[in-house]
């Protein structure tokens, strides 16, 4: 048996990592990210019933405005202050989105009526700080390695959220919806504190974050199903937070602080069944056909929630619900990383953020709109988005990595 020359012999290259620096900067912006969301999501899980013990809490509409009215100004703001980030820095721009929504937050802690809340959470959206971290991830990292240094920021979201389900009713029960505020503050100044200090300095590209005409970047297809996508996500999670606190509530016999008991099972399960689902993922690149499973998964279960049921049921479709959610809320913004030409990601990044922070505002208004109608329409509405999300994802092509380039 013969040997194969060695000129011919096929080697392997080696694998990429995140060196030193970058793992630093990706973890500490991922840390400062997910700390800046769990301060928006503690409010989700339980504003809808603690609202009632303050005055204008009793109108659904206006709470609905309150829980998403932080989505319409970070919407407005994400682009403009993500090329602001360009011109002055990127630190300077996120301190100061962070300085906002300190403000913001002490507003909401300080108010005395429901109208003071929703002045609060606009001036929480001015801080929309999203586009500014993104594009300092892409700083800090090389293209070779820049989507899984994403997928750390985009998982960051997920646990976010999970994490607030457990502690919101917790900390509501035990200093009222004025000490979760000023939790959420907290939070706030704790993020401006990582920003300032611990997030180590990275040279700016010389390309700024929108280096195109925004129609170029709308003329890719598949990023604009992915923005769609992220649009649906976060109009559905907001539109069903606008019910599930109640709907748990009268199904179980709890009061807003004892939600936490029905939540932690939920979101520890769901985890449990995310974890594979992600693996599997990855391993074998199946992105695109993990994103339309998950998609489909979420029109069966929002529909099945609009039927009346027990808690036990309830609960089970929750965790099915969040499996979905989780998988969906950490593969979208690898994906925008993946299909997005270097040339102009940042602008795809700050697209994307918009139409993330556009969902959670309308669909915490549509919620509050149609929460007075009963439980069953607001589940109605949430499943024909992801259907439309699932139709519209069937179009996208093959995920492929984009080739290495600037920013």
């Amino acid at each position: 048996m013969t040997s194969r020359p060695a000129s011919l012999a096929v080697t392997r290259p080696p694998k990429l990592k995140l060196t030193p620096q970058e793992r630093r900067a990706s973890l500490m912006l991922a840390l400062l990210f997910a700390a800046r969301m769990l301060g928006l999501f503690l409010l989700t899980p339980v504003f809808a019933v603690a609202a009632l013990s303050i005055p204008g809490g009793h109108d659904a509409v206006k709470v609905g405005l309150a829980l998403g009215a932080y989505g319409l100004t970070q919407a407005v703001l994400q682009i403009p202050l993500g090329m602001a980030s360009d011109r002055f820095g990127r630190r300077a721009v996120v301190v100061g989105g962070m300085a906002l929504f300190v403000v913001g937050g002490a507003v909401c802690a300080m108010a005395s009526s429901i109208e003071w809340i929703i002045v609060g959470r606009v001036i929480q959206g001015l801080g929309a700080v999203s586009a500014a971290i993104t594009a300092w991830v892409a700083d800090a990292t090389r293209p070779e390695v820049r989507t899984r240094a994403m997928a750390m920021v985009g998982g960051s979201i997920g646990l976010s959220f999970a994490a607030s389900l457990v502690l919101s009713p917790l900390l509501t029960g035990r200093f009222g919806l004025s000490g979760l505020f000023w939790a959420i503050t907290f939070l706030g100044f704790a993020c401006l504190l990582i920003a300032a200090w611990v997030v180590p300095s990275v040279p700016r590209s010389p390309l700024p974050i929108v280096q195109v005409r925004m129609r170029e970047v709308l003329a890719h297809a598949d990023l604009l199903r992915l923005n769609l996508g992220v649009f649906c996500l976060h109009f559905i999670l907001m539109a069903i937070f606008m019910v599930a606190p109640g709907m748990l509530a009268e199904r179980g016999g709890y009061q807003a602080e004892q939600l936490w008991r029905v939540y932690l099972p939920i979101i520890l399960l769901s985890f449990v069944f995310m974890v594979p689902v992600v693996f599997v993922t990855e391993t074998r690149r199946w992105h695109r056909g993990a994103l339309l499973a998950s998609v489909a998964g979420l029109v069966v279960v929002l529909a099945a929630l609009a039927f009346p049921m027990g808690l036990w049921g309830t609960v089970a479709w929750l965790v099915a619900f969040f499996v979905a959610f989780n998988v969906l809320e950490a593969l979208q913004p690898s994906l925008v990383s993946r299909l997005a030409p270097p040339a102009y990601k940042g602008m795809a990044l700050g697209l994307f953020n918009t139409a993330q922070a556009l969902g959670v505002f309308a669909g915490a208004a549509a919620g509050g709109i149609l929460v007075s109608r009963g439980v069953a329409p607001v589940f109605w509405l949430a499943a024909g988005m992801a259907l439309l999300w699932y139709v519209a994802g069937r179009g996208m092509g093959p995920v492929q990595q984009t080739p290495a380039g600037p920013r």
